[in-house]
């Protein structure tokens, strides 16, 4: 009889070793090539986002979704670069998915809770998606996780609200290879963007973004000093500096 029960944990052991590992997520970083291909084809080289254009290719902007969703990062195994460009890619994907599924629109501001709170209930914290089978928000993967775990000011260049006068959505996917190079093209892009930041020697007129986000941008000096690094016009350190108005409507 004590044979028995010896075989028999045993086997129950096996079993259960074999269920966990059927279980057990991937810890490879999933591929971006769709939403690369996606974003070629329906976003121009300034920008300007074409929601029609997403809405008849929804089939496979869901498809792409649900890769990240269904592919949480893994943070022991994979690499801060391919974290990262995960996380960008996933707060673009997400914000067009919820632009096309709502189209048309004025304006993302108009999808905002019936209940709208400033900084606690917005369309942002809206959880309308899952990462990792954890229902979850824009506002979480800003603020949570980009800005908490990888003190990178540039993501504020690379994540896109839908808004005009938000930096441009790059029409290619983020990916680990080249993902400080991405940064450092649209961190250049955005700041010398005359449309969304007006910069002079002794005076700039910068986007809101530079005051929301300040301390983000002055951790290691003056936001000047920040702009300086990527600025064609150099910046007297002294320079008056104040903010343009944001422009809300949606960025089609």
């Amino acid at each position: 009889m004590k044979s028995f029960f010896f075989i028999l944990s045993i086997l129950l052991f096996n079993f259960s070793c074999g269920a966990s590992n059927l279980g057990a997520k991937a810890t490879k970083a999933p591929s971006h090539k769709e939403f690369d291909a996606l974003l070629k084809k329906h976003v121009s080289s300034s920008g300007v986002v074409d929601y029609k254009g997403f809405i008849e290719d929804k089939a496979k902007l869901h498809i792409y979704c649900d890769l990240l969703s269904n592919n949480a990062p893994d943070r022991k195994t994979w690499t801060k670069e391919e974290q990262l460009a995960y996380w960008i890619n996933a707060y673009n994907a997400f914000t067009i998915k919820l632009i096309a599924d709502n189209y048309p629109v004025e304006s993302i501001q108009d999808l905002h809770p019936k209940i709208k709170i400033p900084l606690v209930n917005t369309v942002w914290h809206i959880k309308f998606f899952k990462i990792g089978g954890q229902d979850a928000s824009l506002d979480e993967i800003e603020h949570k996780i980009l800005r908490k775990e990888f003190d990178e000011p540039r993501i504020h260049f690379a994540i896109n609200c839908a808004s005009y006068s938000c930096p441009p959505l790059l029409n290619e996917a983020f990916v680990a290879e080249k993902v400080d190079a991405q940064l450092d093209k649209v961190a250049k892009s955005f700041i010398n963007d005359h449309k969304r930041n007006k910069i002079s020697a002794d005076k700039i007129e910068v986007s809101k973004i530079f005051s929301w986000f300040k301390g983000d941008f002055t951790k290691n000096g003056s936001l000047i000093d920040y702009l300086n690094k990527y600025s064609k016009v150099k910046i007297n350190p002294k320079a008056k500096v104040s903010h343009l108005d944001y422009d809300w409507s949606l960025n089609e």
